[in-house]
């Protein structure tokens, strides 16, 4: 999954403006299942926020998680597929953005888009192998 930091998924963009404090002290890091059960609990545990904004970000939290477990999913079927290419599709992904990194730096070009894209890409691909790995060991 694209790896979202705290502050830019669903509850952290609702968080930004109804808690802020509590955003911080949750802090900017990418969320996993660990952090968002943290998350929940001190958004239970927060008396400054009104009990509105507390079922609002409660929901939107849960929203965040199932989509967290619906792409993990999706690799997960991608992995069993017969088809070379949905296993290989992230992989070759990151090579050919890499490689596109690179000959840019050489060439002297402007990055900004192709370092975005590639931050996306390995934050998702390293990140969701340490997702999976976490994942099999609790199994």
């Amino acid at each position: 999954m694209p790896k979202k930091k705290f502050s830019e998924t669903k509850v952290g963009k609702f968080l930004k403006g109804a808690a802020p404090k509590l955003l911080d002290i949750i802090g900017d890091v990418f969320p996993s299942v660990g952090i968002l059960s943290k998350a929940k609990d001190l958004i239970k545990k927060d008396t400054n926020i009104l009990k509105e904004d507390k079922d609002i970000a409660l929901k939107l939290l849960e929203i965040d998680v199932i989509e967290m477990q619906e792409v993990s999913k999706r690799w997960s079927s991608d992995m069993a597929s017969d088809s070379w290419l949905s296993k290989n599709v992230r992989p070759l992904t990151l090579v050919f953005f890499s490689l596109s990194y690179v000959t840019g730096w050489f060439l002297d070009y402007s990055l900004d888009s192709i370092t975005g894209l590639l931050s996306l890409i390995v934050a998702a691909y390293f990140g969701s192998r340490g997702f999976e790995k976490i994942k099999s060991i609790g199994k």
